[in-house]
């Protein structure tokens, strides 16, 4: 069975069952539960993609920059029919595309291969830009990262373009599992708001509280939401 046939497609009281189905050394397990619920709310109620849309052009993107975590990704998409159930028990192994990176050549709906800290925001940057320039201005992208990666020089610079640039169809989601070694004075969503980004911060288990961040309007300027879990232990 190929990844682009499906089973069925499950809910959210599924996606603990999904992961569980996915064995093996290197899971990264806290890299991935940190990301379960946001991740279901966006794919869930806010992305504009599915499995029958992923080579459309006017899809929304969504760029996994938190790759070295996959597998609430995995179970997401997996859940909203992207892939095939039967395929996550081989994650990881020698013949499986479920890797312990994301690789878009791979799975359906995959847009970036990632892993390496630093690279997301800039390609989601690059993204929006492509996409004006094809003179497309609907679709919006997403981009997921963690707190420690806003520690590399690479995000930085992303960061301060966008919101100058005013690049309104980016959103940048931060899981905040207190893992970045630096920081930022008055919290992360202080330091998008700084370079002109509308940012907010919520509790990254709320659903409700996390839908109406990704929903609020931020015309003329990009969109940062800054969901807290769990410290990492």
């Amino acid at each position: 069975m190929t990844t682009t046939e499906m089973t069925s497609v499950a809910g959210y009281q599924d996606l603990n069952r999904l992961l569980a189905l996915m064995t093996g050394d290197e899971k990264h397990g806290p890299a991935a539960t940190s990301t379960l619920d946001a991740l279901w709310v966006l794919y869930d109620r806010v992305l504009r993609v599915s499995p029958g849309t992923v080579d459309a052009p006017g899809r929304d993107r969504f760029l996994l920059s938190k790759g070295h975590g996959p597998m609430a990704y995995y179970a997401v998409l997996a859940a909203k029919g992207f892939l095939a159930e039967e395929t996550l028990p081989g994650f990881g192994s020698y013949d499986s595309p479920l890797g312990h990176h994301p690789d878009r050549t791979l799975i359906p709906g995959v847009e970036i291969g990632s892993g390496s800290l630093g690279h997301g925001l800039p390609l989601a940057v690059g993204s929006v830009l492509g996409l004006r320039a094809q003179g497309l201005t609907g679709p919006r992208v997403w981009v997921l990262i963690g707190d420690a990666e806003l520690d590399e020089g690479s995000n930085h610079e992303a960061l301060a373009y966008a919101g100058p640039a005013g690049l309104d169809q980016l959103h940048t989601l931060v899981i905040d599992n207190a893992s970045a070694t630096y920081g930022w004075p008055g919290g992360i969503a202080s330091r998008f708001e700084a370079a002109g980004w509308s940012a907010e911060t919520v509790d990254g288990r709320d659903h409700e509280a996390l839908y109406a961040a990704f929903t609020a309007p931020h015309a003329g300027r990009p969109r940062a939401v800054v969901a807290r879990v769990e410290p990492k232990s």
